[in-house]
């Protein structure tokens, strides 16, 4: 493997179709136009350099970045990748990472814009990530201790497991298909509508109008604080060891919590069963009788 050290790189395209590369102590910054320095490369491993211009990893294979930057000049930044792993460094250019597959992050910050955008099998462990549409329609996707703040974040995402991490997002999660959560905090405005086979274990959910218009939707001992107007139209199976502020006009399945404050828009044909306090069957009742509709609990 050739070794290149501490030197300056603004040409575009400087590194085309090169192979087997250590770069270290490098900075592709300058004048010059120099975009897409390492395009149609394999196997380039990069420590400790900074990158300040355009498309520097497209149509790669078996990249290796390490404590590295990446500035808010360094736009769409790796795209069209296979095999990558990226540590203890900050990716700051918009749309990083996008139609990319079998991608590692671990200890790095993310202020990224449309980032992860049909990647297709991400691994991201103790990272910190700000921006927009964070992870639009890619799968198989394994997520641990990472802290996000955005809007719109993982919207038809497929194959997912989430575990210890912190969201604060608007409509995260819409139309999602199979998607565990567990240990996590939700923060935000209608999470998780229209998802299918999402799954909730031992999370807090916070924010109004939670989990509408949902299929297969499952929870485990979750809280939910300020959670107002949740679960309309969704087929539910929960068991929430909190309040719950209102439901509106639910599905079908069964909800089991500590208490209800109000219930609206009941259907007169719903079959779904309210259980105030875990196991009190005897509570049940059928939401849309004549008794309970649009009344506290």
């Amino acid at each position: 493997m050739r070794t290149i050290e501490n030197q300056v790189f603004d040409t575009e395209r400087a590194f085309f179709g090169e192979n087997d590369l250590l770069v270290k102590n490098c900075s592709f910054d300058g004048p010059a136009d120099g975009e897409s320095a390492f395009k149609e490369c394999e196997r380039i491993e990069v420590d400790r350099c900074l990158f300040n211009l355009r498309y520097p990893f497209w149509h790669d294979e078996g990249i290796v970045i390490g404590n590295s930057e990446m500035t808010e000049s360094c736009r769409a930044p790796l795209w069209y990748s296979r095999h990558v792993e990226v540590t203890d460094s900050r990716l700051h250019g918009i749309k990083a990472f996008r139609e990319c597959d079998d991608v590692i992050v671990r200890d790095s910050d993310i202020v990224s814009s449309e980032f992860g955008w049909s990647v297709r099998g991400m691994d991201m462990d103790d990272t910190s990530v700000e921006g927009e549409y964070f992870m639009m329609r890619s799968i198989d996707l394994s997520f641990r201790r990472v802290k996000l703040k955005g809007k719109y974040s993982f919207q038809y995402v497929e194959n997912g497991v989430f575990e210890d991490c912190e969201f604060d997002t608007k409509d995260a999660f819409w139309h999602a298909r199979n998607i565990i959560v567990r240990n996590s905090i939700l923060r935000g405005e209608y999470l998780g509508w229209y998802s299918d086979g999402l799954t909730l274990v031992g999370c807090t959910v916070i924010g109004t109008q939670p989990l509408c218009y949902c299929r297969n939707l499952r929870m485990r001992d979750c809280v939910m604080v300020d959670a107002d107007l949740a679960f309309e139209k969704s087929d539910v199976d929960a068991v929430i060891i909190s309040g719950i502020a209102s439901i509106r006009n639910l599905g079908s399945g069964r909800i089991v919590a500590e208490s209800i404050d109000e219930l609206v828009d009941c259907d007169a044909g719903n079959q779904t069963k309210i259980v105030i306090g875990a196991e009190k069957d005897c509570n049940a009742m059928a939401v849309g009788s004549s008794s309970g509709c649009n009344n506290a609990v």
